[in-house]
């Protein structure tokens, strides 16, 4: 295994070749990472054969891709991840890989009783924008990852976004109902912003790119700024204006505080899947 993770010189594994899978993949391949390096398995046929058109040597056996791989993405859904792993575990104790898992409520406990009670683990939380290379992935590691492979796992993460450890795993929680689930959040309000605008007389189409383009440059002015976003708020709300009017609006029924209880009922929720989880 490297040294120096970002050299791209390390093997790469995907176990599960989804939309997940796709999507680190083609951000890897555009960042420079050889297709050579890259290995995948998967149920389906078809999502390998649309890989090894990019150069990935792909396989339906999940043991040549711990074999020949430094890290694997566990990309498969939690549902399946014990019947996955279990078969895997001494081939896992051979070749001494990290894990990153990207199933949503599998705590690393598991992970490692499925696996082997030393196999390195780094968990994560990507979320869908991953799939346009503007993905938001929180990760943590266990106590078994040397700083290379941590260093490793971010290199990955990074190719479809930014990323962020976290110094506890319970704060997936947190980030699951705010990154994870997030992006749903923000097409609710697109979609109801369209409607409302489509009522206002405008056309369907010019509704949605105003909308689209509008969600897109409050996001990069956000990221591009030295101030906060209630300080950004502060700067396009006009005493007596438009913006005043609607903002009020969204006061009076409350807004911020069923954001709160909505991002809440979302982390108490993921919390309850890891629970499950634990269980099994």
């Amino acid at each position: 295994m490297p040294e120096n993770a970002e050299t791209n010189t390390f093997t790469i594994g995907f176990i599960g070749a989804g939309n997940m899978a796709a999507a680190l993949i083609d951000g890897l391949i555009g960042n420079g990472w050889d297709p050579a390096n890259i290995h995948a398995s998967d149920t389906e046929e078809a999502r390998l054969k649309l890989l090894a058109e990019k150069g990935i040597a792909t396989t339906p056996d999940n043991h040549t891709v711990v074999t020949n791989s430094d890290v694997v993405i566990l990309a498969v859904k939690p549902q399946v991840m014990k019947d996955v792993l279990i078969p895997l575990q001494e081939t896992l104790t051979a070749n001494a890989c990290l894990l990153v898992s990207i199933a949503a409520g599998i705590p690393i406990g598991n992970l490692q009783e499925y696996s082997h009670a030393n196999q390195a683990v780094v968990r994560c939380m990507p979320n869908t924008p991953a799939l346009v290379q503007s993905g938001a992935s929180a990760l943590f590691a266990n106590e078994h990852c040397s700083a290379s492979q941590k260093s490793q796992a971010e290199v990955l993460l990074k190719a479809v976004g930014i990323v962020c450890w976290l110094e506890q795993e319970d704060d997936i929680d947190a980030v699951t109902a705010l990154s994870g689930s997030g992006p749903a959040y923000f097409f609710l309000l697109m979609e109801a912003m369209q409607e409302a605008a489509v009522a206002l007389g405008l056309d369907k189409n010019t509704a949605e790119l105003l909308c689209q383009q509008t969600a897109l440059g409050a996001a990069r002015l956000a990221q591009s700024s030295d101030v906060d976003v209630a300080e950004l708020r502060r700067r396009v709300t006009s005493p007596g204006g438009t913006t005043k009017a609607a903002l009020q609006q969204f006061e009076s029924e409350d807004f911020s505080a069923m954001v709160g209880r909505a991002l809440g009922k979302a982390a108490r929720r993921s919390k309850e899947l890891a629970a499950g989880s634990r269980k099994k």
